[in-house]
């Protein structure tokens, strides 16, 4: 068989630039993202402290990734519904997630969640924490900690006390209460922390642990009557409110949190573009002050960071859960 070299060498000559093209071009493809739209899925109703918290993220987000970023509210199944859905999402760096306490506490509540919370994501940042604030209505006679203690326990069964769903930290800021002060108080779940908050400023429930981010501008009007904060000590939020554990629950503390995740498998490149991004925006003075009025103190840090503490948060509401036996029925 005869072989043509004046052929052989024009193909591999084409073949070898277009490998260098390929290698180019992979790059190029990281360094262009975002090249279209984001959204950031809230596994929660409008109006409440998620969503309040994305909205002002995904405002930032617009500014600094030059692509529009919108908010997608996909309330339901105790975070789960909103949840699901990004954990089925192309790991593009497209879907996002604004994670919160239920995200770790709710592979102990529900035992056939449709994902694995452990595998299915990928960290980005964690945005901060927050106090829950115990809060009631204003015309509520409740005026203390200790005066919704004392009424409990003479009166098992007849409090009630709302929540954004099962696994949210108002609910299980519920339940360690309960547990802890050694009281029987009814459990009553919403999809969100707007209706909730509706019904408890219309007295169809007795108090709400709330997000700060869901209250503090219902308690700076009036329109809701602060009692105490779950964090360990007072918070600068709240000035002259009690932590409970001071109030009269030795022991208690709980806290809230925001974090972004990303479908597991979501490119390093990517993960590292968009962590960099919403240290930008929480570096804002806008931002700051932003969350500031939610009670809400930015703390932005790497994606492993993140990782390690909803793994510690994993671990420790658990054993909560599990002494509690607290399950998946409302």
């Amino acid at each position: 068989m005869k072989t043509y070299p004046f052929v052989l060498r024009p193909i591999k000559a084409v073949a070898a630039a277009m490998l260098t093209i390929c290698a180019v071009a992979a790059p190029q493809a990281h360094a262009a993202f975002p090249d279209r739209p984001l959204r950031i899925v809230v596994p929660f109703t409008p109006g409440g402290g998620t969503d309040i918290i994305a909205r002002q993220l995904a405002k930032g987000l617009t500014d600094e990734l030059g692509q529009s970023v919108i908010v997608e509210n996909r309330p339901g199944g105790s975070t789960i519904i909103g949840t699901e859905n990004v954990a089925k999402s192309p790991p593009d760096g497209y879907t996002l997630l604004m994670a919160t306490f239920a995200h770790a506490v709710n592979p102990a509540i529900h035992k056939k969640l449709p994902y694995d919370t452990d595998k299915a994501f990928a960290p980005v940042a964690l945005i901060g924490k927050s106090p829950n604030v115990l809060v009631v209505s204003p015309k509520s006679k409740f005026k203390s900690v200790q005066d919704i203690l004392g009424y409990a326990r003479a009166h098992p069964g007849k409090l009630t006390f709302g929540s954004y769903g099962n696994g949210t930290s108002a609910h299980l800021a519920g339940e360690l209460f309960k547990s802890l002060g050694k009281v029987d108080v009814l459990h009553v779940p919403y999809k969100g922390a707007g209706p909730g908050i509706n019904d408890l400023m219309g007295g169809q429930i007795d108090m709400i642990f709330s997000t700060s981010a869901s209250v503090s501008g219902h308690v700076k009007t009036g329109q809701l009557r602060a009692l105490a904060v779950t964090t360990q000590d007072r918070s600068p939020s709240y000035p002259g409110v009690p932590a409970v554990a001071e109030a009269g629950v030795p022991g208690y503390y709980v806290d809230s949190w925001y974090g972004v995740f990303v479908p597991q498998g979501t490119p390093a490149a990517v993960i590292d573009r968009l962590n960099a991004a919403i240290k930008n925006v929480s570096d804002k003075a806008d931002f700051q002050a932003a969350l500031k009025l939610e009670g809400l103190v930015a703390n932005v840090g790497t994606p492993a960071a993140l990782g390690d503490y909803v793994k510690q948060e994993e671990a420790r509401w658990s054993k909560i859960v599990s002494e509690a036996g607290i399950t998946d029925a409302p």
